[in-house]
């Protein structure tokens, strides 16, 4: 993707404008960023989808003016002709190889911030109430009309003592009536409301957007994993490989120290021996990118692979023609010299071609980089492929 190339998805600017003026920053309503768009899943195929134990799924309705949830897997809906219900889809991407395709094509921002793709479908008057979103989202018309309203008020108070997030004072300023293809951009805690007018289909492009606390708490994780490794008892998912760090192995030692007549008081030197030991862990880029990689490609438990009927033989290079690709449920990155995939750190480094492999999620088997795989990269794609994290197409 040329990122100062005009894209109808986003209305004919470029990615680069977009994000320079409109995210995080305000609103973005788009028609027909995906010109006569008509989604592979119908309305029916979404109602058989949520039966499936692997599919996280909601249906949300109101019962006496109460807004109400109830977690899938749902062997029994609403009948279609029931106005007022809305039922929503996680992770499609995760089961659908369009659904996946689709939110691929929002890859101007980094798969570090991409995150699902959510369907929800719903009847005459359907929704999920006013609420607000905390990280920012793409909602793109699949079938049917919606409409929205939308606020950037400050107010962001809760209704109590309810199963979802409904805001307690919606005061919306703009409203937007949007059709298949017709796509609407709104940054995080944008007050939102969306209704739909009759039978309706959205798909939701959602941005992942952890907190600082997340982010805090995995990188002690991290570093408790090493402090382990770097001991030599390797445990936990940041344990291997290893980053080369201090040996926290010598024993507390208070030689000389007086006798006490309050034994129940922490001494001092012990926390003073405690701030000392920790002041030793390097909190560093190493560990950050570690700690990031794995966990931002680590998958959920939903996620499903199936291994190709045909895998090559590709130990002595790869096929003359054909291709390579990720599975729709692959999640791959890297920083520097090291790989990450699936929550794994990869066995081979960062190479030219895997890079590559990674930021277009398929890798011609012709192209000059890939005739010149090393062994070991070899060895790696064909344990991807019979693990079904890769797959080969012939073209």
């Amino acid at each position: 993707m040329d990122i100062n190339q005009p894209l109808t998805l986003l209305g004919g600017i470029t990615p680069s404008q977009f994000m320079q003026k409109y995210w995080q920053r305000k609103p973005l309503l788009i028609r027909q960023a995906i010109p006569d768009f008509k989604h592979t899943l119908s309305i029916a195929d979404i109602r058989k989808l949520v039966r499936r134990e692997e599919v996280e799924s909601q249906l949300v309705w109101r019962e006496a003016n109460v807004w109400q949830m109830k977690a899938g897997p749902h062997s029994r809906l609403p009948a279609a002709t029931q106005s007022g219900w809305t039922l929503l889809a996680q992770n499609v991407s995760l089961h659908d190889d369009a659904t996946a395709a689709l939110m691929h094509q929002f890859r101007f921002i980094s798969d570090a911030r991409l995150d699902d793709a959510t369907i929800s479908i719903a009847t005459d008057g359907g929704g999920v109430g006013p609420h607000f979103d905390s990280a920012d989202v793409f909602l793109l018309q699949a079938h049917g009309t919606c409409r929205w309203r939308i606020s950037q008020q400050k107010g962001l108070s809760l209704e109590p003592g309810l199963p979802l997030n409904i805001l307690a004072n919606f005061q919306p300023d703009e409203e937007y009536v949007i059709e298949p293809g017709d796509m609407l951009y709104l940054p995080p805690h944008v007050a939102q409301d969306g209704v739909a007018l009759g039978d309706s289909m959205t798909i939701s492009i959602g941005c992942r957007a952890p907190t600082q606390a997340t982010l805090a708490c995995g990188l002690l994780e991290a570093a408790n994993d090493q402090i382990m490794a770097n001991l030599g008892a390797p445990k936990g998912m940041y344990s291997y490989p290893v980053i080369k760090g201090p040996e926290l192995s010598a024993t507390y030692k208070d030689r000389g120290i007086a006798a006490t007549d309050a034994p129940a008081s922490m001494p001092q030197s012990l926390i003073d021996a405690t701030l000392a030991a920790i002041s030793k862990v390097r909190f560093d880029s190493a560990l950050a990118s570690r700690f990031l990689g794995q966990w931002l490609t680590d998958l959920p438990e939903n996620a499903y692979f199936a291994p190709g009927d045909d895998i090559p033989d590709i130990t002595g290079g790869l096929p003359k023609t054909g291709r390579i690709t990720l599975d729709r449920c692959t999640r791959m990155m890297y920083r520097e010299r090291e790989l990450f995939i699936n929550g794994e750190v990869a066995p081979v480094g960062a190479t030219k071609t895997l890079r590559q492999l990674a930021d277009d999620r398929e890798l011609p088997c012709h192209a000059p980089a890939s005739r010149r795989l090393s062994e070991a990269e070899l060895e790696t794609l064909l344990a991807w492929l019979d693990d079904g994290w890769a797959h080969y197409h012939e073209d």
